[in-house]
């Protein structure tokens, strides 16, 4: 309680400090919802005692659902995160649903809930600490200490100790992790892998891959991209699917396609009129198909990346083991590409030697996939109790 205590004393402090400056960029139209709610006093609490999940951003939200939906329609369901792409998620899904306050406002915001359940790192001293004071379960869940963090984290390790003093259960994602997680002080760890890889690609139709012939799909690409790839491939290394990310570009992709085949024996057919994919080059012009093609493909050129879109989700062709090669721009998918074995960053100018090749480089795994059912099981023993 002594420790609490100063520890709460100085981050009052420091929230005094920079108010003025919190005030100022609560005018900014990016942070006039996030900061009024972290930092003021304008965020309510929930409205009901249920179960409280709490994730940072867009895909900690987003990795959550499929637990989440095991208890909706039994039990209130609450959540809370810190950034402006994980609060639009989750008031998109979910009615009940904050900015977590900053630590200060913690103690008058927090209201008895049946359990909190925390993805990954966000260790915040007081969130533990004052949701064990109200005598709230809580559960840590895809934990992992990075090889990048680990030393950063040793070195506050009496810090972190005191940290998960308040934490009862903690699910990790390797080995590796729950070992860094011991030496950190935490106990009763269990590990289930990544939870953001438990959710398995559906496929809705299952295509008859052509026998003998070697499929690389074109996924998710943007405007400039098809060019690019088209001017790298060759109809000798396999033939080629094109899926563009977005519909309204289907009919210029057609003609950028039959514009690049002129005067060529290159076949071409698009998805639509003809799904037997025995054409050189087909243009799937429809949505929801990606996953089944996926399931049937040798190599994925993932789209997103060499236009500086970010990048797209990788873990699908993953799944299928797709040879999968990608260009530079994936900052919007790093998380998803750590736990992506043996894909290829090319550069824009080495695509076609890449492509040249492509048959030579090894297929992805997935790494430390995860399942929720312990997950799961835990939560419902610790609501029941």
């Amino acid at each position: 309680m002594i420790f609490a205590f100063f520890y709460y004393l100085f981050a009052v402090l420091l929230h005094i400090l920079f108010l003025p400056y919190l005030w100022y960029l609560s005018t900014k139209s990016k942070y006039k919802d996030a900061v009024p709610d972290r930092f003021m006093l304008s965020n309510r609490p929930f409205s009901s005692s249920g179960l409280w999940f709490h994730g940072c951003s867009l895909g900690e939200i987003v990795a959550i659902q499929p637990i989440v939906k095991e208890f909706e329609g039994t039990v209130d369901i609450n959540i809370s995160t810190i950034t402006d792409t994980g609060y639009g998620k989750a008031k998109e899904l979910y009615r009940d649903s904050r900015f977590l306050p900053f630590e200060t406002l913690l103690p008058f915001w927090i209201i008895k809930q049946k359990a909190l359940i925390v993805v990954e790192a966000e260790l915040w001293y007081m969130l533990f600490f004052v949701a064990s004071l109200r005598k709230i379960p809580t559960i840590l869940i895809n934990a992992r200490i990075s090889d990048k963090s680990y030393a950063k984290y040793l070195r506050h390790r009496w810090f972190y100790k005191k940290i998960f003093a308040n934490i009862d259960k903690i699910f990790a994602q390797s080995d590796i992790d729950q070992e860094r997680l011991q030496m950190l002080g935490a106990t009763n760890i269990e590990v289930t892998g990544n939870i953001k890889l438990s959710s398995k690609p559906k496929v809705t139709t299952i295509y008859k891959k052509p026998a003998n012939i070697f499929l690389i799909v074109a996924a998710s690409t943007h405007e400039t991209e098809e060019q690019l790839i088209l001017d790298s491939w060759n109809k000798d290394t396999g033939r080629l699917i094109i899926v563009p990310r977005h519909p309204q570009r289907f009919d210029k992709v057609d003609k950028l396609i039959q514009n690049h085949i002129a005067n060529t024996d290159i076949t071409y057919s698009k998805f639509s009129k003809n799904k037997t994919f025995d054409t050189d080059i087909s243009l799937v012009d429809c949505l929801g198909e990606l996953v089944n093609i996926y399931a049937i493909s040798d190599a994925v050129i993932l789209g997103g990346a060499f236009a500086k879109v970010g990048g797209h989700n990788p873990v699908e062709p993953a799944y299928f083991h797709n040879i999968l090669i990608t260009g530079k721009y994936i900052f919007n998918q790093l998380s998803l590409f750590e736990f992506v074995d043996g894909y290829e960053i090319v550069q824009h100018d080495k695509l076609k030697e890449s492509m040249k090749n492509i048959k030579r480089y090894k297929r992805t795994t997935l790494l430390n996939p995860g399942d929720n059912k312990a997950i799961i099981e835990q939560i419902k023993e610790t609501i029941d109790e």
